[in-house]
């Protein structure tokens, strides 16, 4: 028998960065690109809710926010430098803005309902019978939990959340509040994707300082650069 999808409840504090003003606020349908989506990993591929993304420990924000910033690995295979020729001009790989900590505060809230844990063997076994078409429409031979944790295709991770969205957590019928998953970044890393309208409460936000400790640990760690004010 099909094991169900495994839930665990929320309660704990969570964390996100984003920009100003509100951290929680659902991000604006506006901004949303032409297949519905935002683009992430867990969003709706219908475009009928929306998703907002934190985090367990407050260093994984910025392990998850600063990654983007990384030298790809075919300029750090070559050894392009901010001062080589053949740099792109159009980027400069491992320099952060200046004004990326102004443009942006960090949230906490504390998560309530319950969660589907997405990596847990339960789950994967659950997802790898209910949506084997998709999977192979896909082009995977298998489903575990390397192939949900890679970046593409990104599609098939959305159809994911819309499953789990429509799913009950348990016999009483409730739906999940959203996914808990561990990061592609590392598996010390805990996130979590928080489906509409699930509120988290006791929500709060605070600055961003330029010498944060979590912040310059994960630029050291990274190997980037805070672009100097000017």
């Amino acid at each position: 028998m099909t094991p169900p999808l495994h839930a665990v409840d929320g309660g704990e504090p969570v964390f996100r960065i984003a920009r100003q003003p509100d951290p929680w606020e659902w991000p604006d349908w506006i901004r949303a690109h032409a297949d519905g989506t935002f683009g992430n990993r867990y969003d709706d591929p219908d475009g009928e809710y929306r998703v907002l993304y934190a985090s367990s420990d407050r260093i994984a924000t910025f392990y998850e926010c600063l990654s983007r910033f990384r030298p790809d690995p075919a300029v750090l295979a070559a050894g392009i430098t901010d001062n080589d020729d053949d740099a792109p001009e159009t980027s400069t790989p491992g320099l952060v803005p200046a004004d990326w900590c102004e443009k942006r505060r960090m949230g906490i809230a504390r998560l309530e309902g319950r969660f589907c844990d997405i990596g847990h063997s339960d789950t994967l076994l659950h997802l790898r019978a209910a949506l084997a078409a998709r999977v192979l429409h896909y082009g995977l031979d298998d489903l575990d939990a390397g192939d949900i944790r890679k970046r593409a295709p990104r599609r098939f991770t959305q159809e994911i959340s819309r499953y789990v969205f429509t799913t009950a957590s348990d016999d009483d019928g409730q739906p999940f509040a959203g996914i808990r998953y561990a990061s592609r970044l590392g598996d010390e890393l805990t996130n979590w994707a928080i489906f509409e309208p699930n509120d988290p409460t006791d929500c709060h936000d605070e600055e961003i300082a330029a010498d944060d400790p979590d912040l310059l640990a994960v630029v050291e760690a990274y190997g980037l650069t805070i672009e100097a004010q000017t």
